[in-house]
């Protein structure tokens, strides 16, 4: 596409889609404001708007294959078509694909040339904050919020595990003075990436989450009328593997819901004999590294002081660069394994040159 500066204008769609460079590098973030300013930099001040037009439309809507009609809605508006409105619109009925809704797309994209906060405000309705939705805002907060979430995920007694190693970093690091009681790097990252690796993603968490009362609330609000579920899984007693050994998903019907809430009730099997996938290599590295961190930590502790602090809160934040499932998420794990070596390391070097202040 070529672009004539001061003479080309521009309406975008800043809704982002990632590419496949996603797939490549889980921390990757979408370039949105270095292609906005690319643009404007091509045509010129004043010559380019930029709209959510994806989001406007299924909120306005119901559907955001409308925003193509909306972005040229909106074009019009601003005189950049040389065609009448009724020329478009006769247009939308001869073609005879969802006439009602492109012509509906149409005239919201010319309202919000026009009055674009309006608009906005129509396409965004006041909405109740989910109590679950809202970020932690202290310590207390964050980890009570976690002790609740694993109480539902396994039990009270699972939950009371993870508090240990927390309460154990959170009077260390109150003891080293390195920051006031509300605002602990190190309780902190322990706190979430605990957390984290308790709360690994199994078949009886899937079902668990599936069959709560909020998954099926967020159907209902977003859908109407009759809808039916289909889902891709690779459960690992069922799954074909391809050439390199790794699950394959397959899909699956409405049924499974019996099969999740049945599930969902045996979660009290998880990590004991009787667990029928608890004998897959991944769930029983997943539980293994709930025991290596943990030990990791209270190895730590000990040595935590001034000079090791920063790499003790590195290494407790390891287990965020973990993410997917399955064979993606070895990958991560082995890259985390080696950046593991490189900051034990560190820590070791800077606590031989500095005596722990933590007794």
């Amino acid at each position: 596409m070529k672009y004539r500066h001061g003479h080309t204008r521009v309406v975008a769609n800043v809704a982002t889609i990632p590419t496949a460079d996603f797939t490549r590098n889980a921390d990757w973030k979408f370039p949105l404001s270095g292609m906005e300013s690319a643009i404007v930099d091509a045509v010129g001040d004043g010559n380019a708007w930029f709209i959510d037009a994806s989001r406007l439309t299924t909120s306005l809507l119901g559907d955001s294959i409308a925003s193509n009609l909306f972005l040229l809605g909106y074009a019009y508006q601003k005189t950049m078509l040389p065609v009448s409105a009724a020329a478009i619109e006769r247009a939308i009925e001869l073609n005879e694909v969802a006439v009602e809704l492109n012509k509906a797309a149409f005239l919201w994209g010319r309202r919000a040339a026009v009055d674009i906060v309006k608009v906005q405000a129509v396409a965004t309705p006041p909405k109740v904050i989910n109590v679950s939705s809202k970020l932690s805002e202290t310590l207390d907060e964050l980890i009570a919020r976690r002790v609740d979430e694993l109480t539902d995920y396994q039990n009270q007694a699972y939950a009371e595990r993870y508090l240990v190693t927390v309460n154990q970093v959170r009077a260390a690091e109150q003891r080293l003075g390195s920051g006031t009681d509300e605002v602990l790097p190190l309780s902190k990252a322990v706190a979430r990436n605990l957390y984290k690796l308790m709360a690994y993603k199994d078949e009886y968490e899937v079902a668990r989450q599936y069959t709560s009362p909020e998954f099926s609330e967020r159907l209902n609000r977003q859908f109407e009328g009759d809808f039916k579920l289909t889902f891709h899984l690779a459960p690992p007693l069922l799954a074909k593997r391809n050439a390199k050994g790794e699950l394959l998903k397959s899909e699956y019907g409405p049924w499974v819901m019996t099969v999740f809430s049945l599930l969902a009730k045996l979660r009290g099997l998880r990590g004991t004999a009787f667990d029928p996938f608890g004998r897959t290599a991944e769930r029983r590295g997943e539980r293994q590294m709930i025991v290596d961190y943990e030990l990791e930590i209270a190895l730590l502790l000990p040595s935590l002081g001034p000079h090791t602090i920063g790499q003790a809160i590195e290494l407790a934040n390891l287990p965020d660069k973990v993410r997917g499932f399955g064979h993606v998420k070895q990958r991560h794990v082995a890259a985390a394994l080696a950046a593991r070596k490189d900051l034990l390391k560190q820590f070791s070097d800077a606590s031989s040159r500095s005596p722990s202040t933590v007794q």
